[in-house]
């Protein structure tokens, strides 16, 4: 079993940054494709971006490309997502998933997942 922990949320003012991490204890993340989604109130949860195990490449949501940077340390057993440009609708709870079972952008897919983090945008 892996735990995944997420921590770096808070509330910041539009053209903020955020530094999110996922911390994973239980087991080594090394060999685990591993991603970032959020929850907006009443929404969906949607895919955000997604780092890969093997040569990791990154993938983004559109609206976030070029703003956000996944990037994981191996070693530190841990993921990060820095978010820079931050605007209001990106206000959302953000959760840590890993080992996708699917395709990198499908929820369900993922067999770990952590309890969240709020991020909150303001104008």
């Amino acid at each position: 079993q892996v735990q995944l922990v997420e921590s770096g949320g808070g509330s910041v003012q539009a053209g903020g940054s955020l530094r999110l991490s996922c911390a994973a204890s239980g087991r080594t993340i090394d060999s685990y494709t591993m991603a970032w989604f959020r929850q907006g109130l009443g929404k969906t949860r949607e895919f955000v971006a997604a780092i890969y195990w093997t040569d990791h490449s990154t993938y983004y949501e559109d609206s976030v490309r070029g703003r956000f940077t996944i990037s994981r340390d191996n070693a530190a057993n841990t993921v990060y997502l820095q978010m820079n440009s931050l605007q209001p609708e990106d206000t959302a709870v953000y959760f840590c998933a890993g080992y996708s079972l699917k395709q990198y952008w499908v929820a369900d897919g993922y067999a770990y997942w952590g309890q969240g983090t709020q991020v909150t945008v303001s104008s």
